[in-house]
């Protein structure tokens, strides 16, 4: 069994909120942007490494070409 591909890892221009990293990864992995906002979010009230992930992410990852 093979797994569905949603193309390539960029950050999602046209829906974004902040810098479009969620909307991107949901996107590639075929989630709901609301919902991985939400986790993200709930996640924040627990220690680790989230908003240094999400930097991360917003500076790694190519902003798609689509207006």
């Amino acid at each position: 069994m093979t797994t569905p591909s949603y193309g390539r890892l960029t950050r999602d221009t046209r829906h974004k909120v902040v810098a479009g990293v969620c909307s991107g990864l949901a996107r590639r992995f075929g989630l709901s942007r609301g919902g991985l906002r939400a986790a993200f979010v709930v996640s924040c009230v627990l220690p680790g490494p989230q908003f240094i992930a999400y930097i991360a992410l917003w500076v790694l990852m190519p902003a798609d070409d689509k207006y």
